[in-house]
């Protein structure tokens, strides 16, 4: 289909946040936007105020009838995470409606553009929002489509009709990065991670290089130090390995912020001051820079915009920061970013107790990954497990937060559920404390945040 000719877009799965990025698009060119998702969020109700119209029931019913006369001017767009019994999606699929995945559709738009493609386990949504900041801050300017919503304009999607650049956050998951052609690509990490989609690691590896693959001969591919990836021509990024191409000298925290001075093959850039917190972020920073000298960006453009850029929504974002209480909401779901996290926080405030409230994500990821959560998690001073949340899959007979919470090995340990957590908090009790997980434990957040403050 020719996305020039469409007049409507029918979202299947529309509040999800690379889905919403595209509806946003859509929506942005004045082409009629509707959807379906299974529950009503902050993120769906804004996108309702711009216009878009959205049901939340699976029932052929709710089509508008317009939308079924017209199925040659309509494109449906479906999310991988959509059941196969879902009643909507069947009906345009029996129906003859053009139906093309998410990942389709993005690599279609960005044909069109000089593509930046970050992909990674983990990582990428922080990485690709930062080189999007510091892009858009600069002479180059761009357009983005994200994984996260940007605190810098409270959005997934930068939309600049001045720059025939885009970044773009390449998701792995159902392999839907290899639609892409990027001009420039990052890779964060290799991680073993969507275990339920590859099989195993292996799988998930030659995924990758099939990515980076698609990379244009004539562009370049940036490599966290420890992916193993081949592309004639690459470079390598990395905290503080001088056998990098990239890498951080000087570290220093001040009130909370870390500076830095970057080593990179055009000189060192110092006194660089992020504005955000964590260790793994000063990496991301690194291959921010990385592609940002890449398509000549100057050193004080690049200092400006890591020093402006204010993160992604649940990517290490401060709830309270007071002297007395710190509270912490994160997106990471697993082991390796749960890692990241911690040790960030430990470097940032060495002498407080840190709690930590984690809700697992998948009954697959929680099996495979026990042990190395397990670990992980045994680094806070107070362990909270929730339920896991299920998301797309059935439970798992033996899987379950009593299964993670055996594993782990702290004394100061305990099973919540969502209904009783919140009573179970006591401010006196609490200094650094970690929400933590993929799932729906943000919906616990504000109510946590008011509860404090109150207290």
């Amino acid at each position: 289909m020719n996305l020039n000719q469409v007049h409507t877009v029918y979202f299947i799965g529309i509040g999800g946040i690379g889905m919403s990025a595209l509806a946003r698009y859509f929506n942005s060119k004045a082409i009629s936007v509707f959807g379906y998702d299974l529950t009503s969020t902050a993120l769906t109700q804004e996108m309702e105020s711009n216009g878009m119209i959205i049901s939340y029931l699976d029932d052929v019913f709710v089509i508008p009838d317009n939308i079924k006369q017209d199925k040659e001017n309509t494109l449906v767009i479906y999310t991988p995470a959509i059941p196969e019994s879902s009643e909507m999606f069947n009906y345009f699929k029996e129906n003859g409606f053009a139906l093309m995945k998410r990942a389709e559709v993005l690599g279609m738009i960005t044909k069109s553009f000089k593509t930046i493609a970050v992909a990674g386990t983990h990582g990428k949504t922080t990485t690709s929002s930062m080189i999007a900041v510091v892009m858009e801050k600069s002479k180059l300017k761009c357009n983005a489509f994200l994984g996260g919503i940007l605190t810098n304009y409270n959005s997934n999607i930068v939309l600049d009709s001045s720059s025939d650049w885009v970044v773009v956050e390449a998701d792995e998951y159902d392999r839907s990065f290899l639609t892409l052609v990027p001009n420039i690509a990052v890779v964060t990490s290799t991680d073993a991670d969507h275990l339920d989609i590859y099989g195993d690691s292996d799988s998930l590896n030659k995924s990758f290089q099939d990515f980076v693959n698609k990379v244009n001969l004539s562009g370049k591919v940036f490599l966290q130090e420890e992916v193993s990836l081949k592309f004639k021509n690459k470079e390598k990024y990395s905290l503080n390995n001088e056998n990098s191409n990239y890498y951080t000298k000087n570290i220093t925290v001040d009130n909370g912020n870390f500076m830095f001075d970057a080593v990179t093959p055009k000189g060192v850039i110092k006194s660089i001051k992020l504005g955000i917190s964590g260790l793994h972020n000063i990496e991301n920073a690194m291959a921010t820079i990385a592609v940002c000298q890449e398509i000549g960006l100057e050193d004080k453009e690049i200092k400006k915009g890591l020093e402006e850029y204010k993160g992604v929504k649940r990517r290490f974002e401060y709830q309270i920061k007071q002297s007395d209480l710190i509270f912490i909401d994160d997106y990471a779901h697993h082991p390796t970013e749960i890692k990241a996290l911690v040790s960030s926080v430990k470097e940032l405030y060495p002498a407080k107790k840190i709690t930590g409230i984690f809700q697992p994500h998948l009954f697959s990821r929680t099996k495979d990954f026990a042990d190395d959560f397990a670990i992980e998690l045994s680094q806070l001073d107070e362990v909270i497990v929730l339920d896991v949340y299920a998301a797309r899959e059935l439970p798992m007979n033996g899987v379950d937060a009593e299964f993670l919470l055996n594993k782990v090995t702290s004394s100061n340990k305990r099973k919540e559920t969502k209904e009783t957590v919140i009573g179970s908090l006591d401010r006196n009790k609490l200094e650094v404390l970690l929400t933590i997980g993929a799932g729906d434990i943000n919906t616990l957040v504000a109510p946590i945040r008011e509860k404090l403050i109150q207290q």
